[in-house]
């Protein structure tokens, strides 16, 4: 197997684009072109935005916007996962001190 980039053919809108792709992630490419196509279509169906240009920057800034909002959404399950985790272990000290206690 080559480590050398070869180019891939994917389509986007009707236009073919080759795009340099890493060895073993041409299917990755081809996926997110197809979903990239999909929700360029879907823009342009809505018929609100005129022009590739437009359309593709619209799509950008959904797919940033939703990357964000997931990102935020990841961050707040993280530290509220981290304060759970300070509660029980909070409450597995104090478990353990009063088993200490006891048995004194």
């Amino acid at each position: 197997m080559s480590n050398v980039n070869q180019p891939i053919a994917v389509s986007i809108l009707g236009k073919e684009y080759r795009i340099a792709c890493d060895p073993g992630a041409e299917d990755e490419l081809v996926s997110a072109a197809r979903f990239l196509d999909a929700r360029m279509r879907e823009v342009r169906g809505s018929g609100k935005v005129i022009g590739t240009d437009r359309i593709a920057v619209m799509v950008a800034l959904n797919l940033a916007h939703e990357l964000i909002r997931e990102k935020s959404d990841q961050d707040s399950a993280a530290s509220s996962a981290n304060k759970r985790i300070r509660s029980l272990r909070e409450r597995i000290e104090i478990a353990l001190n009063d088993s200490t206690q006891l048995e004194l």
